[in-house]
């Protein structure tokens, strides 16, 4: 890693002194179109916190998201408090899932803008063969050797900027829970490996490998060896509740006795969604567009904890988790959603 900037990460953390903690939440409306409800009308000055808590986070905000072209279209409309309460999404930083067949223009594009703010741009790197084992995001690389490719481009259009990376939501513990056939066990770990180390030549990108959440690997023990071989430990950490509704206190936990069997490898957490935790009494189908979930704790690198090193909001909140409970296709933009869990969130 090269000598800290005033725009790295460790420097920036400073700021988040001013950040404000969102995962306190109450049950809201359904999700739908403007309705009157009163709990709305002070929404402008609700949205104000947002802006407020973004304000003190080392990381860069899209002024081009969904939730941003959203609310333009709602104001149009005339929706104007619901395009109030989509600030809540759109005001915070939200890591960006460049695409499997060029990853290059977006991360290009947003690295530029971050660095003209003084801030870093936050990443998911998702195109590993044989992903999500053919499920709601089944697809990634064809082979190891287009993976590997793309990994180049992704790499290679970071460049010298302040980044940080999640790699590979469920690569890992898809492996563990025997969803990936085991033949590709090897290649997986291999790859992952290799993918840790061509990022980690960037010499201002932080990268964490995804390590699922509590309520999917029970034991966080079944994932060191796992972890090890994946890369873990020439990683800055690993990732956990990405894209899952796991609450701040049950993931840093678990995220703690991980970190002790790794010898005290730190972690960031993905609080997009835990606001309101998982729904109770569907295990088998909790982590698909489950209603009444909220938004959780506002991106920081202040999380009170030394090993956990940020509260980040990885899945990006309003795009499906896929075609459940009236969803569109994974990674769809599903605005009644992501006014949902606006409604369902007290700032």
């Amino acid at each position: 890693m090269s000598r800290p900037t005033r725009t790295s990460l460790a420097v920036l953390s400073a700021l988040t002194a001013l950040a404000l903690a969102a995962g306190c939440s109450s049950t809201g409306a359904p999700a739908g179109s403007d309705t009157g409800d009163p709990s709305a009308d002070d929404a402008t000055e609700r949205a104000g916190d947002a802006v407020r808590a973004a304000a003190g986070s080392p990381f860069w905000v899209d002024p081009a998201s969904p939730a941003a072209r959203q609310i333009e279209r709602w104001e149009d409309e005339g929706r104007a408090r619901d395009a109030a309460l989509l600030r809540r999404i759109a005001d915070r930083p939200i890591a960006l899932w460049p695409a499997g067949d060029d990853p290059v223009p977006v991360i290009a594009k947003a690295v530029r803008a971050a660095g003209r703010e003084h801030r870093a741009a936050v990443f998911v790197a998702y195109n590993i063969p044989h992903r999500d084992c053919g499920r709601h995001s089944a697809g990634g690389a064809e082979d190891s050797g287009a993976y590997l490719r793309w990994i180049d481009a992704f790499a290679g259009a970071l460049g010298g900027s302040d980044a940080l990376v999640v790699l590979e939501p469920d690569a890992v513990a898809h492996i563990v829970d025997g969803c990936t056939p085991g033949a590709y066990h090897a290649e997986r770990e291999g790859l992952l490996a290799e993918a840790v180390d061509r990022l980690k030549e960037r010499p201002r990108t932080k990268v964490y490998l995804d390590a699922g959440n509590p309520a999917w690997i029970a034991d966080p023990r079944d994932l060191v060896a796992p972890l090890r071989r994946s890369g873990v430990g020439r990683a800055d950490g690993f990732a956990l509740n990405v894209s899952n509704f796991q609450t701040d206190a049950t993931t840093k936990a678990y995220g703690l006795r991980l970190s002790a069997a790794l010898g005290g490898k730190h972690f960031v957490v993905d609080t997009s969604r835990n606001g309101n935790g998982p729904l109770d009494g569907e295990r088998g189908t909790a982590w698909c567009n489950p209603p009444g979930r909220a938004l959780g704790t506002a991106p920081t690198t202040d999380t009170g904890e030394p090993a956990l090193d940020a509260y980040l909001w990885i899945k990006r909140p309003g795009e499906s988790d896929g075609q459940c409970r009236g969803g569109p296709a994974a990674g769809t933009w599903w605005p009644d959603y992501a006014l949902g869990l606006a409604r369902n969130t007290k700032a």
